[in-house]
This record gives structure tokens, sequence and C-alpha cells, in this order.
């Protein structure tokens, strides 16, 4: 089945896995406090978002460089990119997740750039098993929302979306971005050790405008290498808060 819109974006549906083959979504909400960002389940445990994690225990260079560059660039402007970033990746992610589960795709001026990026991605992209699924680490303490676990090109995976303006050419250049995979790689196994869970790659795709997504792509042996990195920054920020509590 082909989707089209009136702008002119369209897709192909993604093959849906039967729903005995799904992983269930956990019924969860989310909470702010203190420009922090929650997870609530409904037994009441409380645990914080991978993002609020990695941001609360950025290394004094990492804050270094973010503070550099809000001062070259202003706070007026800082603000106005960061949101601009913020809102092109949502409108992406809800896109993606739209076509992941079969339904229409539409794409607004901001998006369509990104959207044209990713698709060619997405469509080596089928045995979808859970979009935008909210998962628990209640070991480590923590909680996070994962774009996709499905299958790319055969492989089954763990599967994030993001957007940039420009390549990032390297993992190295990705910032946290491989902490986030292994972060939701490691709850998926968590949350679904009960069901027919063996993901042993991850899938990393940045849409950028004018040009093909970038996808890097997760072996087993780089999972680890970032899950004890992972691993570590959490350990840091229960420290911090004197413990892990829920």
């Amino acid at each position: 089945m082909a989707y089209s819109t009136e702008n002119g974006c369209n897709a192909s549906a993604t093959t849906m896995m039967p729903d005995s083959h799904k992983l269930p979504m956990l019924s969860a909400k989310q909470e702010r406090q203190n420009g922090r960002q929650y997870y609530v389940n409904d037994r009441g445990d409380r645990l914080p978002s991978v993002s609020t994690i990695l941001n609360a225990t950025r290394s004094p260079q990492q804050r270094d460089a973010l503070a550099n560059w809000k001062e070259r660039v202003g706070a007026e402007e800082a603000a106005r990119i960061s949101s601009t970033a913020s809102r092109r990746g949502t409108g992406t992610h809800k896109q993606v997740q739209r076509y992941l589960q079969g339904e229409v795709v539409t794409c607004p001026d901001g998006i369509k750039p990104y959207w044209e990026s990713i698709k060619p991605v997405l469509f080596a992209v089928d045995d979808v098993r859970l979009v935008e699924g909210t998962v628990f680490h209640h070991d480590l303490g923590y909680a996070g929302k994962v774009d996709c676990v499905a299958s790319y090109d055969g492989t089954a995976c763990l599967c994030e979306w993001k957007t940039a303006d420009r390549p990032k050419h390297s993992l190295e250049h990705l910032n946290d971005y491989p902490l986030q995979v292994a972060a939701y790689w490691g709850a998926v196994h968590h949350t679904y050790q009960d069901y027919d869970v063996n993901l042993n790659h991850a899938l990393l795709a940045i849409a950028i405008p004018d040009r093909p997504a970038e996808v890097f792509w997760f072996d087993l042996e780089t999972i680890a290498h970032y899950w004890q990195q992972w691993e570590e920054r959490v350990s840091i920020f229960w420290r911090r808060q004197g413990g892990y509590r829920v």
C-alpha cells in the first residue's frame, strides 16, 4: 500500500509482525520535576529518563563546550536553535512512527527534508515489534521511550532515529547518542526478559536535509563498549542522589 499526501510526501507501509510477535506496550506516564523527566509505571515506580541521567552527568568538557557555544552565539540564538532542533526531531519522529504503524504520513514543510532523508532507511525496516514503547530498567534505576524494535535488512535490532543539520561522520562525533542506544538496548532486554527478545545489533539513523540519512550500525561488541560507559553514568547519577530510590 502506498500513502501520499497533498504536499507530496509518500511512503509504502512497512511489514508488521503478527500480533502474537509484538511486544506489549507498557502503561506509563511521564512527569517533570525541576527540569527533569521521569517515567511512572502502574506500580508507582518512578524512574528518571535516559536523557535526564545523561544531562545530569555531563563531563566538565561537555559542560564547558555547551557554555562556550551559548556564549559564542548568544543566549537568544542558542535558545532558538535548540527549540528548532527539538521541534524538527519531534516532528520527524511522529512521521516515522506513523509510517511504522501503517498510518498516513504527513509532512509539514519543515519536516519534509528530514523525512525524505530517512525514508530509504525505513524501507529496509520490517517485522516491527515495538514502536515508541516505554521501557524500565529497575535493577539500574532508569526508564525511557524506545523508538523501535524491528528488523533492518533482515537483522533484528533496536532502532533509534535522530535529526541533524550536517553529517556526523563517526561515532566519536555523536556525543551521547551511542550511550542512549546502549541504554535503550539494555532496558528492552530487562523489560521483555520473559519474551523472545534477542537483539545483537542496534541501528542509529540520522536524518540530514538534502542527503541520505547517516546509518550507524552497532554490533554486540560495540553495544557492550557503550553499555559499560552507560552503567557508569547511571552509577554517578544515583550516587549524587544519595542512592537508588524509586
